[in-house]
């Protein structure tokens, strides 16, 4: 029996006190998270200037062989550069371009020699618009200080940090929302266990969970992998023994989760598709969630749970 989704008139409220307990947790805990990951960029980009040898060799043969370099490149422009803008003016495949940001690595099927010929073009576009008021020793002679090298590490990693600061404090929040989650079943009795221990989710010893599991569902005659963020094994499973599936969500402003809310119903509706109408899924929210996207949860069949209202775990059989 639904939990939430189907009681309306607390909504209202619910959506005030997930609010304020957001407001308060970033206030007290985002400017950490940010500071931490920032101290953590900055040694990626004095590592990024040791590579570079200070910015000054960003040629082909440098981008070959450190392409994980370029995210920092980017931030060393003035303007700094959107991955979409460097590609426009470099006039090189966009795939080589991400290829470099998200996997680190250049395209595997590009010929050499068409590589090396773009990478001339991505490194002559950063030279010509790199930011001399951050590294200030390119227009000299001599090497930069140790001081100068820091100074201007911690600007392009500020920039690196401003450009992700959403994910960063969306990361934060939501492994807040599997710890808190943790010690909720661990004072209850349960066993955390590794997802390589978790052959089949659906055969997990009563009193378990685990986190980050990897789903199979069959999707047009192929078997994929669906993330879950948290599968927990009741002590004593009801009716056909099946685990509890829980997606931990977590948003700092009512019109991001609209534009994310689709991805919940199509994850429910493949593994709906793949284990029957009877499967275990819900929601654990912590944040901005408005009336709208509950009642399109509620219209595709999901449950949830809030944060500040954990307990409400219990009422569902843990």
């Amino acid at each position: 029996m639904p939990v939430n989704s189907t009681k309306p008139l607390r909504w209202k409220d619910d959506i005030r006190k997930s609010v304020d307990a957001y407001n308060d947790w970033f206030v007290r805990f985002a400017p950490k998270a940010y500071r931490d990951t920032r101290a953590t960029t900055t040694g990626k980009v004095q590592e990024a200037m040791t590579i570079t040898r200070n910015m000054r060799d960003i040629g082909a043969e440098t981008l070959r062989a450190h392409p994980e370099v370029l995210s920092v490149l980017r931030m060393a422009t003035c303007p700094p550069l959107a991955v979409d803008r460097l590609i426009g003016l470099a006039g090189v495949p966009g795939a080589l371009v991400k290829s470099m940001e998200k996997a680190h690595r250049l395209p595997p099927k590009l010929p050499v020699d068409r590589v090396t010929s773009e990478l001339n073009r991505v490194g002559e576009v950063i030279q010509k618009l790199v930011d001399r008021d951050i590294l200030v020793w390119l227009d000299g002679k001599g090497e930069p200080s140790a001081e100068e090298i820091h100074r201007a590490s911690t600007v392009v990693a500020d920039r690196l940090c401003g450009a992700q600061a959403n994910p960063i404090i969306r990361g934060a929040q939501e492994q807040r929302q599997l710890d808190s989650l943790s010690q909720w079943l661990i004072a209850r009795g349960y066993e955390k266990i590794k997802p390589s221990k978790v052959d089949d989710h659906r055969r997990m010893v009563p009193g378990t969970f685990c986190f980050q599991l990897n789903v199979n569902v069959r999707q047009e005659r192929r078997d994929l992998n669906v993330p879950v963020d948290a599968v927990i094994m009741p002590k004593v499973p009801r009716g056909l023994r099946l685990p509890l599936l829980v997606e931990a969500k977590s948003a700092g402003d009512y019109a991001n989760v609209n534009k994310r809310r689709k991805e919940e119903a199509t994850k429910i509706s493949q593994l709906r598709k793949t284990y029957g109408r009877r499967l275990r899924y819900v929601l654990f929210l912590g944040g901005y969630f408005d009336r709208g996207y509950l009642g399109y949860e509620a219209s595709e069949g999901m449950d949830w749970v809030w944060e500040h209202r954990i307990d409400d775990f219990a009422i569902m059989g843990l």
